[in-house]
């Protein structure tokens, strides 16, 4: 049973790992091993991702937004100067980044019936026109 007033995202906190047989990628080559850790941090969402590479090199990132669907400022150099977290449904947990207000890519977040399962699908839209889209599944830390 769901408690009404919990989040949209509740069901996204706590600790991923990368099922690296699930990958399948559009770009870039998929990670060897990877987590994703999703946290509050007081009214804002913070983001950690880690994996090791193709070539074996050790790599993480963060952020954090505030979860209302809309774009703030994010230090992403040439690549992204915004960014905008929105929870869609208590199964479907967005993010988009933006450059001098076009999306540049999004990633999509969805559970499965039991939330033990969580895939990710990020799209990045080239100048160019073409969306190479990268899918990968984490599953559960317990």
């Amino acid at each position: 049973m769901t408690d009404q007033n919990e989040p949209l995202w509740k069901g996204f906190l706590g600790t991923w790992l990368l099922d690296p047989e699930s990958c399948q990628y559009e770009q870039g080559d998929p990670p060897r091993s990877g987590s994703y850790r999703i946290e509050e941090a007081g009214e804002r969402l913070a983001f950690h991702m880690e994996w090791i590479d193709a070539d074996g090199e050790s790599l993480s990132a963060s952020f954090t937004a505030t979860p209302d669907g809309e774009p703030e400022a994010f230090p992403g150099g040439d690549l992204a100067d915004a960014m905008s977290v929105t929870p869609v449904s208590r199964r479907e947990l967005n993010s988009a980044a933006y450059y001098k207000g076009h999306e540049r890519m999004v990633a999509s977040r969805q559970l499965d019936d039991d939330g033990g399962a969580m895939r990710v699908i990020q799209v990045v839209r080239l100048p160019n026109g073409e969306s190479p889209t990268n899918i990968s599944i984490y599953l559960r830390s317990h």
